[in-house]
């Protein structure tokens, strides 16, 4: 099983960040292919750049993702989802939907921990949208984006943990999101610092991704996630106007 992780921030170095603890959690027989975001932020922390990276994970799905069996959209709050579940003809799943589908099973109440102020907002419409606002404790921001603290994440790991054991002890939080992909394999770390189960957000769009491979599910004929009719297009990239003109 190939695994596509699409990183529409523009830093290679995030994508293999992702792709490396990708590797570390992946069943025998899945190969875990990276491809980064041609343009936009260097690392998304606005509602602007998200909505670029939207147009940058489009781009990257339509020039990597042939020989790709599932696709994961690797940025924490997905910019870019249900146009890439729409065009994709393979199942897609975002690294957020996943972190936090998982979070929430079983009736449990969850927090969310990452990087960059902004993001606060932006991700309780996220948890919204999906339906799971009641089951949401708490969502803490810390001041370092995500990309700040993969450049020195040992600097990060005590506010990380304080974060996360805030949502414990002020919002009966059962389980802690470590989100985002610069913040890849910390929950491992931390563990030990923080008074409830935390899920890593990479780990979980892994395990998600490997569930939906193996059930193949169809492409819907119809439907809000069904490929549209072809339609013209100006000033795209070449793979991009090809997939959304019919041409391929």
């Amino acid at each position: 099983m190939r695994l596509l992780m699409i990183n529409p921030n523009t830093s290679p170095e995030i994508t293999d960040l992702v792709v490396s603890a990708a590797r570390r959690v992946a069943s025998a027989g899945t190969t875990i292919v990276g491809a980064t975001g041609a343009f936009g932020a260097r690392y998304i922390a606005t509602r602007a750049a998200a909505a670029i990276a939207a147009h940058a994970a489009l781009d990257a799905y339509a020039r990597h993702a042939n020989d790709a069996d599932v696709i994961a959209l690797s940025c924490f709050g997905d910019p870019g989802l249900d146009g890439l579940k729409e065009l994709a003809a393979q199942p897609v799943v975002g690294m957020a939907e996943a972190a936090c589908q998982e979070a929430a099973a079983g009736g449990r109440r969850f927090a969310i921990v990452t990087g960059g102020e902004r993001w606060g907002p932006m991700l309780m419409e996220f948890v919204a949208a999906l339906g799971l606002s009641g089951q949401l404790a708490v969502i803490k921001t810390v001041a370092p984006n995500g990309a700040e603290i993969a450049r020195n994440p040992s600097a990060a790991h005590q506010l990380l943990a304080d974060a996360a054991n805030a949502c414990v002890a002020k919002y009966g939080a059962d389980v802690v999101i470590l989100g985002g992909a610069g913040l890849a394999g910390m929950a491992e770390v931390l563990a030990e610092r923080v008074a409830c189960p935390m899920i890593d957000s990479v780990t979980a769009v892994v395990r998600a991704a490997e569930i939906l491979a193996r059930a193949r599910p169809l492409k819907p004929l119809d439907g809000s996630y069904a490929r549209t009719a072809p339609a013209p297009t100006v000033g795209l990239g070449e793979s991009l106007a090809a997939l959304i003109e019919g041409r391929r």
